[in-house]
This record gives structure tokens, C-alpha cells and sequence, in this order.
């Protein structure tokens, strides 16, 4: 794996009115791995996710992709941001539009091909998640495992370099949930597609990710960075234990 970094967050401060949610935090992920974002609820992993997308601004530091800094103003940001492609949380499918729709919507918007390309470029992107034959069906007729799918399938519409995942095994049960691992891994090592994901799921964790980092809420930044099996094994400090053996605080607990 290259140690080129494709994104480089450096001395980010994330602040929602007076509220501090994460601070001087700096780290970069390198081309063509799956770097994960993990910690406990309420840490800033969405936030982090939102400002790297450039859904929302810093109050202070810098989010770059290929050194292009993307809350930057000029068309350089927005071929940078185009590099890009994002499966929300909830799939955010759009509900009246068949998936052969919902996919094709990026494609048309951000293309001058034509119809019968399209077309084309939208049954091969379906077929990359095992959705063939489901071109005509709208988001209400599938389960949650193949709106992730579609979801997936939209997000790579553009053939991005850098693909981005809010809980993209959220819901689903382990069976599932080992599939859209898969998916992820082998469209990562096919492709060459750099993957950033937000995730609580540790199996998902340990089978999936080359490196991770983890965030704490109440440091409102980086406590650990590395390989997750490391981690597990070394964590180094108790919160990163806690988290990969799955105990919660001795404060939070009933009495």
C-alpha cells in the first residue's frame, strides 16, 4: 500500500454555536486503504464525516484532497469535492425514483452522456452490488440490506477515488452485515477505491479496516491510532479498551 496520503486533516476545530465538538485534530489517510472512524456515541465521528464531505465549514483548520483544501473558494475545491462520493447513514434514497433512478441522478446531473450510456453505466454499477434485476424497484419494495446496496451503488456512480460511509452496517443482521463487508473489501482491493467509514460495528472493525482512529467525547479528539487488531490487543489506554472488549463505564452502570 502507498503511504501517499489522498486526504489530510490538519489542526481541525469543529464548534456548533458555543459547543466545542472536536478540537486540534490531525491525521491523514493514505491512498487506496480503508481508514476507519470509531468511538462511542456522542465522540464527533458523523461531525468529523460532515466536515470532511465539506457538508459543514471548520471554525478552525484544514480538510484537503490533494492538497486542494475543500472549504476553499475557486473551482479547484469543487473538482476536488467531485473526487468524492458518500452512502449516508439512512441510504437517503430517494423514495419515489426506482434504483436504476436513483442511481442514474449523479450520473446525469454531473455528465453530458447520453441516455443509452447512462443506462448502461447504471445496470453495471447495480450489478458491482449484486443488485442486477433490480433496476425498476423503488426503495420501499427491497430490505435495508439492498438499499444499502443501492445506496452503495449511487455513491460510485461518479467512479470516485475516495469513497465515504456513515454506519453502512447499521441495522442490519450479522449475515447481512458479513456481505456488506465483503462488498466493501473487495470493491476496495478491485478498484483501488480509498474508503473513510463511521462505524460502532466492531466485527466490521476488525474484518474490514487497515487503520483506524478512535475519538473520545470528553477529550473531544484522537486517543488512538492505528491498525483495530493492535488496538484490541494494545490499546494503551482504558477507554480504547473498553471499547474493542465491549465494557462499559463502571459510572454508567446501574446500581
Amino acid at each position: 500500500m502507498s503511504a501517499e496520503a489522498i486526504i489530510e486533516v490538519d489542526d481541525l476545530v469543529a464548534r456548533y454555536g458555543d459547543a466545542t465538538i472536536l478540537e486540534h485534530v490531525d491525521f491523514s489517510v493514505r491512498r487506496g486503504e480503508i481508514f476507519v472512524i470509531i468511538g462511542a456515541s456522542g465522540c464527533g465521528k458523523s461531525t468529523l464525516m460532515r466536515h470532511m464531505i465539506g457538508l459543514d465549514r471548520p471554525w478552525s483548520g484544514t480538510v484537503k484532497i490533494e492538497g486542494v483544501d475543500i472549504h476553499s473558494s475557486g473551482p479547484q475545491f469543487r473538482v476536488a469535492l467531485q473526487k468524492i462520493g458518500v452512502l449516508f447513514q439512512n441510504s437517503a434514497l430517494f423514495g419515489s425514483m426506482t434504483l436504476a433512478e436513483n442511481v442514474a441522478l449523479p450520473i446525469a446531473e454531473y455528465s453530458r452522456l447520453p441516455a443509452g450510456l447512462v443506462d448502461q453505466l447504471v445496470r453495471m454499477k447495480l450489478c458491482m452490488v449484486e443488485l442486477s434485476g433490480f433496476e425498476a424497484h423503488l426503495p420501499s419494495e427491497i430490505s435495508g440490506g439492498m438499499k444499502k446496496r443501492a445506496a452503495l451503488a449511487r455513491a460510485m456512480a461518479l467512479n470516485p477515488e475516495i469513497l465515504f460511509l456513515d454506519e453502512p452496517t447499521s441495522g442490519l443482521d450479522p449475515v447481512i452485515s458479513a456481505e456488506i463487508d465483503h462488498l466493501i473489501r473487495h470493491i476496495n482491493e478491485s478498484l483501488g477505491t480509498t474508503m473513510v467509514i463511521v462505524t460502532h460495528d466492531l466485527g466490521s472493525i476488525l474484518n474490514i479496516a487497515d487503520r483506524a482512529i478512535m475519538l473520545d467525547k470528553g477529550r473531544r479528539g484522537i486517543i488512538a491510532e492505528g491498525d483495530p487488531r493492535q488496538l484490541r490487543e494494545n490499546p494503551g489506554h482504558e477507554d480504547v479498551r473498553r471499547f474493542f472488549h465491549r465494557e462499559a463505564r463502571s459510572e454508567s452502570l446501574p446500581r
